[in-house]
């Protein structure tokens, strides 16, 4: 297939893209960067590079974009700034909700024009849609939570929704996704490695993780299989508290995983955003069980060893 792609030139879209060359689909990459800085696109004659920002209305108007959509089959849309990594200034709100919604505006207006639209939108979302509660394990059944990620999850959904009335969508509302070279486990790996790691908080909180091959595989056959629509949770099975993800992190790595990080600690470095990490949510993927996706990394440690293998 001719596929469009957004926010997929960083963490994911290192895996993600080779994976949709081996499978045969012809590419165009957007981005907000040149091509020469963003080492997940290969030199492939099937991947067309757009350089432009997603999330200003303008650059949609190019011809070359234009000329692309008219031609793509699919699209996969997973902009967004990153959550967690800086203080929630109110600066940075703006960015991490304007990178989303106007971006999925945008892109959804653009489908809308066309005479003839794509088969196929993946939209990512983010189990931030339910909030957080230590008690509640959340399926796609339950309903948005109330606080700054649940609105701007549920805000970034309904405008995909827009999309054509003969495009399927499937929208995943994404955990936390696991590989070396970036991501929450790839912060907490040099720390680790130097024998200084342990949980974040007081441990209790719930951490609903995919490795990075799993979330690649659930994309990829989304976009092949026209069964797959509505919401489903990109989430292993088997989610896991912050004691037992640290002491796996650490026996796979041979150290040990002592030194909790105290909750104040990390609210001063990042402010609201580490809510995210600090409140944590149990979530299950009731969805991916009825579509027979099959996991090829169900359990944590699995997981790890083949992350650090």
């Amino acid at each position: 297939m001719k596929l469009l792609l957004t926010g997929c030139t960083g963490f994911i879209g290192r895996e993600l893209i080779p994976l949709l060359i081996k499978e045969g689909h012809s590419l165009t990459v957007i981005s907000r960067q040149s091509k020469g800085k963003i080492q997940t696109i290969p030199n492939e004659q099937n991947i067309n590079f757009i350089q432009m920002n997603p999330a200003e209305s303008s650059s949609w108007d190019k011809e070359e974009i234009q000329n692309s959509l008219k031609s793509c089959e699919g699209v996969i849309n997973l902009a967004g700034e990153p959550i967690a990594e800086k203080r929630w200034t109110t600066d940075h709100c703006k960015e991490i909700t304007n990178s989303r919604i106007e971006t999925t505006k945008n892109l959804i207006k653009s489908l809308r024009n066309l005479r003839k639209p794509p088969k196929v939108l993946i939209n990512a979302s983010a189990i931030g849609f339910y909030g957080s509660n230590p008690q509640t394990e959340f399926t796609e059944e339950n309903i948005q939570g109330d606080d700054f990620l649940a609105n701007l999850c549920k805000e970034w959904e309904s405008s995909a929704k827009n999309k054509p009335r003969a495009t399927r969508l499937l929208i995943v509302r994404i955990g936390i996704v696991l590989a070396k070279d970036g991501g929450a486990l790839g912060k907490m790996l040099p720390i680790f490695r130097a024998g200084l790691g342990g949980p974040i908080g007081d441990g209790k909180q719930w951490m609903s993780w995919i490795h990075r091959t799993d979330l690649c595989n659930l994309i990829n056959e989304s976009v092949k299989n026209s069964a797959w629509s509505g919401v489903v949770n990109g989430v292993a099975p088997n989610p896991v508290r912050m004691n037992e993800f640290s002491n796996s992190l650490g026996q796979v790595l041979g150290r040990p995983s002592l030194f909790a990080v105290p909750a104040p600690i990390l609210k001063l470095i990042l402010g609201d955003g580490a809510r995210v990490v600090l409140e944590g949510q149990n979530v299950q993927t009731q969805r991916l069980n009825k579509l027979k996706f099959k996991f090829n990394f169900p359990m944590i440690n699995e997981a790890f060893k083949s992350i650090l293998a």
